[in-house]
């Protein structure tokens, strides 16, 4: 009996309650928030910037046309040199460089220097000693034209303060002046220094087995072509590499 009345006692609470949540009036809604009249207003960022102009850009001017030259210059390509190429090669990684040589003596490879800048941006005279060890050094002047050509130049030898000299009469070396033996490469190079510092054209040579060739290593011009500087000077052109040039 008591288990009835609690059923009937909660099904009426629940019949109540659903019959308020139905019948209970509306929220009154918040009402909007007013700032006060003193208050300045607070900006957005996107509000701040300037909106943008739809006005259209102006036109770029018009460059005007070149006017026509009223004459043409025609000029005229000088002629290759004989040792250039005929379609030269572009070298893929930068300068390209070669020696050629050996030349017999100065005097050659001097004349061939003046053959090879024709296609060289760069050309640089190279000794190379060959044979066995020297026995000494020597200092010597070029054979003069004639023996009074030579004693002249003794002469002028003497006056620039050099004692040390002696004129060759005789054999392959007639009158060229010898100016001095040593035992090491050093003393002969200083002194053939001070003869040249005073204008003579002295050169220092070892003595015995050992011998002094000649090259010249040149840093190429795109149009050179070994073969024809090959048989321009007589002398093979072997690639060199650019580091190993003084």
């Amino acid at each position: 009996m008591l288990a009835r009345a609690l059923v009937v006692l909660l099904l009426v609470l629940n019949l109540g309650v659903a019959a308020w949540w139905t019948l209970r009036a509306p929220p009154t809604p918040t009402p909007a928030f007013v700032p006060p009249a003193d208050v300045a207003r607070l900006q957005l960022v996107n509000e701040s910037r300037p909106a943008p102009s739809t006005a259209p850009a102006p036109a770029a001017a018009t460059p005007p046309a070149p006017m026509a030259s009223p004459a043409t210059t025609t000029t005229t390509t000088p002629a290759a040199p004989t040792i250039a190429a005929a379609t030269p090669p572009a070298p893929a990684n930068g300068a390209r460089c070669y020696s050629v040589g050996p030349f017999a003596d100065s005097a050659a490879a001097s004349n061939a220097r003046e053959v090879l800048l024709a296609v060289a941006t760069r050309v640089v005279p190279r000794e190379q000693r060959t044979g066995g060890s020297a026995r000494g050094w020597r200092v010597v002047l070029p054979a003069a034209a004639s023996a009074e050509d030579a004693a002249a130049t003794a002469q002028r030898i003497a006056a620039a303060g050099f004692n040390d000299y002696f004129i060759v009469r005789q054999g392959d070396e007639a009158n060229s002046i010898a100016l001095g033996r040593y035992r090491n490469e050093e003393g002969a190079v200083r002194r053939a220094d001070s003869l040249i510092a005073a204008g003579f054209p002295a050169r220092a040579e070892p003595l015995g087995d050992a011998r002094t060739s000649v090259w010249l290593d040149l840093v190429a011009k795109p149009e050179f072509d070994p073969s024809r500087a090959e048989a321009a000077v007589q002398l093979p052109a072997r690639p060199l590499d650019c580091a190993r040039m003084r």
